[in-house]
């Protein structure tokens, strides 16, 4: 089996890798590097530097490689600054996923699997399901649904078989803990490894189900294997929520360092975002979950070897209009 991951050299897409590459999948990884690192694809995949916003580049990939299998978890997922970058949001979660659904259509794959996100639900009363309607509240998570759609006509109209799955706050391993805009996890880590005050918008009592990698990377690379996947829309993710002044303590303890906590002005985010797993479980067959507890500490560990890294600033800004300060520094 030939499989393309977009995104396989950051962080859910380097591990499906790795999944797939275990599966006997021949592997290409697709990725820009803007928040990904060369040295987290597998060196048994063929590496290829571009963006999924190339459609030439697209083109040629899928007529040289043949694909069976498109696994696409390319995307900027900031959801709070996806407000203010909403056209390279657009272009690079919406228009650069229409370029391989193209090319997904026309080649004939087998499968087509998306990684969406919980953010399509927006401020929907938790736990959330997947026979909601969705709600998005940000650019990023209209940009998902809209792909979800998309999938879904594309089938109806030609047959393209998908797999949907929203995961939510994911954690471990490989994840950028460089980056200031998304990712709390590594947010925390990072400020915690240079001796900074942690940074909380609002009280901190905004609650989320942290998620290892995991238990979620091999359900998505495994997927085409499942026939009740086929065509299907799962949420992918921890079932027990924590508020992020929870979470900010157990990292602490994890890594046996300790710093304030800064508390910024809140911004505008869901508050409470957690949800039902009851479909998933029952079509993969999922048993088993990672305490965040040990999933911090096996993240630790691994931040710790790696060292911090320096917050990247996003150079693009397109609206300065209510950007929280902690973000324009």
């Amino acid at each position: 089996m030939v499989s393309l991951v977009t995104g396989g050299a950051g962080f859910i897409g380097a591990h499906v890798t790795n999944e797939l590459i275990q599966l006997g999948h021949k592997v290409i990884v697709l990725d820009d590097l803007s928040g990904g690192f060369e040295d987290h694809v597998n060196a048994n995949a063929i590496f290829v530097k571009g963006s999924v916003t190339d459609e030439r580049l697209i083109k040629n990939l899928f007529e040289e490689y043949k694909f069976n299998y498109v696994y696409h978890l390319a995307a900027y997922a900031a959801e709070g600054l996806s407000h203010f970058i909403r056209r390279f949001n657009y272009e690079n979660n919406l228009i650069g996923s229409i370029n391989l659904i193209n090319e997904s259509v026309k080649h004939k794959i087998e499968r087509f699997v998306f990684t969406s996100s919980i953010a399509v639900y927006g401020a929907l009363q938790p736990p959330m399901r997947e026979n909601m309607h969705p709600q998005p509240e940000d650019p990023y998570g209209i940009a998902k649904y809209a792909v979800e759609l998309d999938l879904k006509t594309a089938h109806e109209m030609f047959g393209l078989n998908y797999t949907i799955f929203r995961p939510h706050n994911v954690y471990g391993e490989y994840q950028n803990i460089g980056d200031k805009y998304r990712n709390v996890v590594g947010i925390f880590m990072n400020q915690l490894m240079q001796g900074k005050s942690l940074s909380v918008f609002g009280d901190g009592k905004q609650t989320r189900a942290f998620s290892y990698i995991g238990d979620v990377a091999p359900y998505i690379a495994n997927c085409v294997n499942v026939p009740g996947s086929k065509n299907e829309t799962f949420n992918l993710g921890a079932d027990q929520e924590y508020t992020v002044l929870e979470l900010a303590e157990a990292i602490q303890e994890a890594m046996g360092l300790n710093q304030e906590i800064m508390h910024l002005e809140a911004r505008n985010e869901v508050v409470h975002a957690h949800a039902d797993h009851d479909k998933a479980k029952e079509v993969f067959n999922m048993n088993e979950f990672t305490s965040l507890i040990n999933g911090i500490k096996k993240m630790a560990n691994w931040a710790e070897k790696v060292g911090s890294r320096e917050s990247s600033k996003f150079e693009n800004i397109e609206i300065t209009e209510k950007l929280p300060a902690f973000w324009s520094k």
